[in-house]
């Protein structure tokens, strides 16, 4: 049943998941290096995903194929948005905040891999209006 614990509880283990790799592998990498890793350790933890997921729109009765591509969604109701950059634009913050609206998903994390530490620096959490329907 999938409810604000469960979503919190997932939370919880997909930024362990994201430290871990950060702890491995240290910040300065490219994004394409962290998401190869971050999948395996997700698969190791047995949590479900779906990678560069894409993300379609209906218009007016039409389904329209927007070309965007959410890094990895997590148990279908979490929007994961990996980043390796100097520091989170408003830009960043607007493109999960899309994918979480068009995807209905209640909850998106944006990590930056190159930070020092992810959980103080490096982790932004985002909670959409879907989290109310639970």
């Amino acid at each position: 049943m999938m409810n604000k614990t469960f979503l919190d509880n997932l939370e919880y283990k997909v930024t362990g998941a994201c430290i871990e790799v950060h702890k491995i592998l240290g910040p300065c990498l490219l994004e394409s290096v962290y998401q190869k890793c971050l999948m395996r350790e997700l698969e190791l933890q047995c949590i479900s995903f779906k990678a560069e997921h894409s993300i379609l729109l209906s218009y007016k009765d039409v389904v329209l194929d927007t070309s965007l591509r959410a890094d990895l969604v997590i148990e279908n109701c979490m929007v994961l948005e990996l980043k390796s950059v100097e520091s989170i634009l408003p830009i960043h913050e607007a493109q999960i905040l899309t994918y979480m609206k068009l995807l209905k998903a209640p909850k998106g994390l944006l990590i930056n891999f190159n930070s020092t530490n992810i959980v103080q620096h490096g982790k932004r959490s985002f909670v959409s209006e879907f989290m109310y329907d639970f």
